[in-house]
């Protein structure tokens, strides 16, 4: 049987076919490859990354193209060859972007050896640097070859696609949920792979190559069987692929609205080193070497009214009870830094400084607050406190160039500010347990006075400056029992004295107590350009304003300036003792008696004596009596006003109050800063010390569950609207019977002082 003859135009068909071919795909290889660039480019600051991943694509597939007349096993050292070109080149255009020192040489040796872990810490966005680029750029070039020689040398055009997938599923992995879902792009790839697919082959037409039908040449019935055989096969991998889409399909819509897993997690960011962990404990050290020169700072441009500006070195945001520590995350980033919109009013200005490294040590990198591009060495940034380290560590004779914005708030705003509260700030309000009873009551007794709370801050800012004494020779050390001492030592011991180290975590404690959310910042205070020595570094405190931002604050005693003792105004008051009980005036019998006035009587025309001391003491008892009287009617009608009024949520809050009314008319007056558990369990522990004292051990064991009227007060903070009226009506009842409790576990002039004593009414 002759075959049958092609047609006329079956070699014009060919030939366009094949060039087709030769163009769709390719170009289809090349856009594959390079939508990786543009997805991961996506987090990056600038569009350098993805510049470069497509020339990798482009590069790597036009390689294969030019070399496909080549052996295959020399196809890979001739691509291997291009792509070092490629990647040096592009190594020296991230180093210059990025102005990094160094040869190029040095360069690509530190990218080679930390370029994973650095791109998976560096700060979003990210910036194109060496270390950054270089496996994008390697990965895409890899991908390209891979798949030009699978797809378009062995003809395996579907297989030929995983080299560029899966290198688009880890761009995509990398971004992860730091950029929005990239439709578009994911879109363009599975459009831009059907148009591949679709691109006639070299053998696609069957009349032109006889072999490109498998059945072509067969008798009738054995190509009728085998090509029935290819129908059912192909009906069988369709219901296949339909039932792994019915399958899969709910799995993966259901995935739409997750969010995708951040690889950043898994890998540690930059470390700082103990030391650097607290520096404020080098503060009492640098002092006693004043002289030692730490930094050379020259100002390049920006304001220098009022003196040259404060460099910022750590800031210290978590406390213990025992240290102040960083806390901070750090993320390798390139030379410019995330900008941050200063607050409304702030005046700018922008200040640029070169500072030299001389005797400083750690990985802390100095600059003004707070910076937004840094030349000359390659810094880590933590954007949350806006500081820097450099991983590598600082050594004699680094230079850099740091440029900041200077952020001034407007005093007309702070004064007026409030203060945040909730989860996105209890990390700088949090005070740990164990702070001694001193220092809660000095924070009281503050902010008792001062109602707002740059007035709160101001009023503790003050009160350490004109009570304390700058010292450099005191130690160091900032746990309860050293800022105890320091406020309440006696002076002739020690105490009362110390460096900025004590004066700003003092304030920082006492300004957590009394409700402001505080941090205490380590940097240098220089007098001039030029050499920064050791005596310039010391530390202040900062108050977090709402709509304001960070404010700091000055709690050093001025120049020259004597401190009044504590005493003066703070002294931890004692229980008022009645009326009754003050002890009378005692005569000195040393005393030369006063001579005996002559008698007056009847026959002097005036009253007697007894009679005008009868009078006068019987019209003060009665004005005394009055006053008490109505003491305790304000004292009836608050209480009543407290568990009677309003809606269920405030009566339980009224009774609450009455607890800690109770508390504190006990002498044990708690804090705004404490939950209500621990209100409760203190108020057990003051209920049981009552008890066990002389006159208190044969009461009423019954004293209230105040765990029950805890959990009330949390539902009401939490859960507002929930309450009922029995539950209001149960709150009064546990806050009347605790507060009976603790009054009648008293001494019974204490018990009688109680009832009127007028604290809760002008109490907050």
């Amino acid at each position: 049987m002759t075959p049958p003859r092609p047609a006329a135009g079956a070699p014009a068909r060919g030939r366009l076919a094949g060039a087709l071919w030769a163009v769709l795909l390719p170009g289809a290889l090349v856009v594959l490859v390079a939508l990786s660039g543009v997805v991961l480019g996506r987090v990056y600051a600038d569009p350098l990354l993805s510049r470069l991943m497509v020339g990798a694509a482009a590069g790597s597939v036009l390689v294969s193209v030019a070399a496909r007349r080549l052996p295959s096993w020399l196809v890979a050292p001739v691509s291997v060859a291009a792509l070092a070109g490629w990647t040096l080149l592009s190594l020296r255009l991230a180093a210059s972007h990025a102005a990094l020192p160094g040869g190029l040489g040095e360069v690509a040796g530190d990218a080679a050896r930390n370029a994973i872990p650095r791109l998976l810490t560096a700060m979003i966005p990210v910036q194109p640097a060496p270390d950054t680029v270089l496996v994008p750029v390697v990965a895409a070039w890899l991908a390209g070859l891979t798949a030009a020689e699978v797809a378009l040398r062995a003809g395996r055009v579907l297989l030929g696609y995983l080299p560029p997938a899966l290198l688009f599923a880890g761009a995509l992995y990398v971004v992860g949920p730091n950029a929005e879902p990239a439709v578009g792009p994911t879109v363009l790839f599975a459009a831009v792979a059907a148009v591949g697919l679709a691109a006639p082959g070299r053998r696609s037409d069957p009349a032109a190559d006889p072999a490109a039908d498998p059945a072509a040449g067969l008798a009738p019935a054995v190509r009728a069987a085998v090509r029935l055989r290819l129908a059912v096969a192909s009906a069988v991998g369709l219901a296949v692929v339909v039932a792994l889409a019915a399958l899969l399909a709910p799995v993966v819509a259901g995935q739409v609205d997750e969010r995708p897993v951040d690889p950043r997690r898994y890998v540690a960011p930059p470390q700082v080193e103990s030391l650097d962990e607290n520096p404020l404990i080098r503060i009492s050290g640098w002092a006693l070497n004043a002289d030692q020169r730490l930094l050379d700072v020259r100002t390049v441009a920006g304001s220098t009214g009022g003196g040259p500006p404060r460099i910022r070195l750590a800031v210290l945001g978590d406390y213990d009870g025992v240290t102040w520590r960083v806390g901070a995350t750090y993320r390798n980033a390139g030379r410019i830094l995330p900008a941050v919109d200063p607050a409304p009013g702030a005046t700018t200005d922008v200040v640029r400084q070169e500072i030299t490294v001389a005797d400083l040590t750690g990985r802390l990198l100095p600059a003004v607050p707070t910076p937004r591009e840094v030349s000359g060495a390659r810094v880590a940034y933590d954007p949350a406190s806006g500081t820097l380290i450099r991983p590598e560590g600082l050594v004699p004779g680094l230079r850099y160039d740091v440029s900041s914005i200077r952020e001034t708030p407007d005093p007309n705003l702070v004064t007026v500010a409030d203060v945040p509260a909730g989860d996105a700030v209890s990390r700088v309000l949090r005070v740990p347990d164990g702070a001694p009873e001193q220092l809660r009551r000095l924070a009281t007794q503050l902010a008792e006075s001062n109602g707002a709370p740059y007035a709160r801050a101001d009023a503790i800012a003050s009160f350490l400056g004109e009570h304390y004494r700058v010292t450099a020779d005191a130690p160091s050390g900032h746990a309860y029992p050293n800022l105890t001492f320091f406020l309440f030592g006696p002076r002739n011991g020690g105490g009362q004295r110390g460096t900025s180290e004590q004066f700003a975590a003092a304030f920082a404690v006492l300004g957590r107590l009394a409700g402001l959310p505080t941090r205490v910042v380590v940097g240098f205070r220089p007098k001039s350009d030029g050499p920064v020595r050791a005596a310039d570094a010391y530390a202040w405190p900062e108050v977090l304003f709402e709509g304001v931002g960070w404010v700091p604050f000055d709690p050093m005693p001025r120049p020259d300036s004597e401190p009044r003792p504590v005493e003066e105004d703070f002294r931890p008051q004692p229980e008022e003792p009645p009326p009754s009980e003050v002890p009378a005036p005692t005569a000195d019998p040393s005393a030369t008696p006063p001579a005996a006035a002559p008698a007056s009587g009847p026959a002097g025309g005036g009253v007697g004596t007894p009679v005008l001391v009868g009078g006068g003491a019987g019209g003060l008892l009665l004005v005394v009596g009055a006053v008490l009287a109505t003491l305790a009617a304000m004292r009836r009608r608050l209480t009543r006003a407290r568990l009677e009024r309003g809606d269920p949520g405030a009566r339980i809050a009224g009774a609450w109050r009455e607890l800690a009314d109770a508390l504190r008319l006990a002498g044990r007056p708690v804090g705004d800063d404490l939950a209500a558990a621990e209100v409760a369990e203190r108020a057990r522990v003051a209920l049981a010390e009552a008890r066990a004292a002389p006159g208190g051990g044969d009461l009423d064991p019954s004293g209230g569950d105040v765990d029950e009227l805890a959990d009330l007060i949390n539902q009401v903070a939490f859960a507002p609207g929930t309450t009922t009226p029995a539950q209001a009506v149960r709150a009064a009842a546990l806050a009347a019977t605790y507060g009976d409790a603790l009054r009648d576990a008293r001494p019974r002039w204490r018990r009688l002082w109680w009832r009127v004593r007028p604290g809760p009414l002008r109490w907050r």
